[in-house]
């Protein structure tokens, strides 16, 4: 077994507060929204300042998609544009729960935030959401200029199941032709159903994200084999020449969380196919610890977030 991990302060903090039951898995998924939106309400969050507006996507599995477009403040003229998938399970989240970062990524990259708000599993289960995702995609690349969006220039963006479905979107943008993504952030991201990692082992209990609670997501998102097995669900199982041509990618992965495994072998599996990868593993930090406000101050988020926006400016210049 590998050594444990020396956490940062407020790390350690936020895993031991989040260690004894009950745990969100185990109370009414309402009630675990309504946790997920507690913990992200806090005072003393900067909070950059941005213009927003709320609008509906027509299209998709659904019929549309409820969508918050975010500007650094008095922005002028067509910006570019991340899309940025939301994760905390398929089941939580909102844009509540991600807009100090959200935010920071806006006004940071100097980009349009478009922000859908998928819907969420066990209501609607795979593949909804990422249909969702990319019918939004769709609408920034053939009508985003009518919201003063640049739809030539879009990266993708997401944490934890939002890495999942930035990483499905790209795939789907490869298949369809009718999208260019020209980046991809993500943020410790979901890539296999399959819990056997040694992540999955060392980091079961004890660092915030449990691995019984990714069993449980996965089976709120969908117990079926067939469709954990497709790309879309699970892209670490995608073949290289499904990855081959895929856009530039800069996975960050945290220390002392079940997903990092995983996220580590997406990056090598892309980097295998011939696609530009960095790839980021942030020691003394959990999962999630770019999202979390309690976490914000740490040197882990600052990090992680200072080489996104870096990366985000410089690909959509």
């Amino acid at each position: 077994m590998s050594e444990e991990p020396v956490l940062e302060a407020a790390a350690q903090a936020f895993a031991h507060a989040t260690a004894q039951p009950p745990y969100l898995y185990q109370i009414p998924v309402a009630d675990g929204r309504k946790a997920v939106d507690d913990v992200q309400s806090g005072e003393g969050v900067a909070l950059p300042a941005v213009d927003e507006e709320w609008i509906t996507v027509q299209g998709g599995p659904t019929g549309d998609v409820r969508t918050r477009i975010v500007r650094p403040r008095g922005s002028n003229g067509p910006l570019p544009v991340i899309l940025y998938l939301h994760g905390a399970g398929w089941v939580f989240g909102n844009a509540h729960t991600h807009d100090r970062l959200v935010r920071e990524l806006a006004v940071g990259a100097g980009a349009a935030v478009v922000f859908p708000e998928y819907d969420l599993s066990p209501e609607a289960r795979y593949p909804v959401a990422i249909e969702q995702n990319y019918t939004v995609a769709q609408w920034v690349a053939r009508e985003g200029h009518h919201e003063d969006l640049d739809g030539s220039r879009i990266a993708v963006a997401g944490d934890s199941v939002g890495g999942n479905m930035s990483a499905a979107l790209t795939l789907m943008a490869k298949q369809r032709g009718d999208v260019r993504i020209l980046h991809q952030v993500l943020f410790y991201p979901v890539t296999d159903a399959a819990f056997d990692t040694d992540s999955y082992a060392q980091f079961a209990e004890g660092y915030f994200l449990r691995r019984d609670a990714m069993r449980w997501f996965w089976d709120q998102y969908t117990t079926d084999a067939a469709e954990r097995a497709q790309i879309t669900a699970s892209p670490l199982r995608a073949s290289l020449d499904q990855l081959t041509g895929l856009p530039p990618a800069l996975v960050i992965t945290a220390e002392a969380d079940v997903l990092r495994d995983e996220g580590e072998a997406y990056a090598a599996r892309l980097r295998a196919a011939g696609v530009p990868v960095t790839a980021l593993r942030v020691l003394g930090t959990i999962h999630d610890f770019v999202m979390l406000n309690a976490l914000r101050e740490t040197r882990a988020a600052s990090l992680a977030i200072g080489q996104a926006v870096e990366t985000l400016r410089e690909a959509l210049a």
